[in-house]
């Protein structure tokens, strides 16, 4: 990638306990030391950056490079992929699942790097009841957690398993039916995971088939079991990948691969795109939007 591009840095201020404003003086010498013309913007929820868009250079010359988590990044890229430039991460979430699904460097400097020395490469999102999602998005249990941990001053690993922790105990199950182009099934779960990318966040990894260039999406429904098992089960997905059937049924945890799917969600189960809470509905129409934005990671 040429060094005369221009690079906007779009930060979140609160993302990874204010860590994003602290880069500023790494961005400014990598800047320099690599010439590299750019800007520094605050992300916004409310999303919309008529400012950048107004002064930004063709789409191939211009990168927007997104310091903050998944949530940070999936309301910069919805607002600004439609200009066809590329994206970039810089990690400061608090789970980064994008950034490790797609081989991004957790290092500052080295994800700045990746920036001139990275491939723009076209990535998949999904669209969940026509909401933008950047690589995960679920109902059930994991959004119950998702809702708290959104409210909390203070984020990070530690945080998240305590409130995992304290909804487990008082975890239930939910009526859903899903249905594919070739199959339906109707089940109680305790969550299902519509994944992207094969990253919970923080090196767990739920869904171990899921590429986030595939034009397909991983589903996984942790079933209703005995609560003992859950814990083992779910730890044997995310750390491992698969389930050991000495231990458990195949019918726990069940995988399902397909670009579109109709979840119906007949107890109002609780919904999350890429971590952040969302209003959840009875019905809900997740599909694979194919080739949806570029996004800088390690040449292949």
């Amino acid at each position: 990638m040429s060094t005369q591009r221009k690079v906007f840095f779009l930060v979140n201020p609160k993302a990874g306990h204010r860590k994003g404003i602290g880069l500023l003086g790494l961005i400014e010498e990598w800047a320099r030391e690599k010439n590299v013309d750019f800007e520094v913007h605050h992300s916004r929820e409310s999303g919309g950056y008529p400012e950048i868009e107004k002064n930004m250079p063709p789409p191939n010359d211009t990168v927007f490079a997104v310091i903050g988590g998944d949530g940070t990044f999936r309301q910069v890229c919805d607002s600004l992929r439609h200009t066809g430039a590329a994206f970039a991460i810089i990690p400061k979430g608090s789970g980064n699942g994008l950034a490790y699904g797609s081989g991004i460097p957790m290092q500052p400097r080295k994800a700045l790097d990746l920036i001139l020395d990275g491939q723009a490469q076209w990535t998949d999102g999904l669209s969940v009841n026509g909401l933008f999602s950047c690589m995960l998005s679920g109902v059930g249990f994991d959004a119950a957690v998702a809702d708290e941990f959104a409210r909390q001053s203070t984020r990070g690993f530690l945080t998240y398993a305590r409130i995992t922790l304290k909804h487990f105990f008082g975890a239930r199950p939910y009526d859903f039916t899903i249905r594919t182009a070739d199959s339906e099934l109707s089940t109680r779960a305790f969550f299902i995971s519509m994944a992207n990318s094969n990253q919970f966040g923080n090196r767990f990894t739920i869904a171990p088939a899921a590429r986030v260039d595939d034009g397909l999406m991983d589903v996984v429904v942790v079933n209703e079991m005995g609560k003992w098992r859950i814990p083992f089960a779910v730890l044997q997905q995310i750390r491992r990948g698969d389930i050991d059937e000495r231990l458990f049924r195949k019918t726990d945890i069940l995988y399902i691969r397909a670009s579109e799917i109709d979840l119906e969600n007949r107890d109002n189960a609780p919904l999350h795109i890429d971590g952040d809470p969302a209003e959840t509905s009875r019905t809900l129409k997740v599909k694979v939007l194919p080739r949806a934005f570029r996004l800088i990671r390690p040449s292949l």
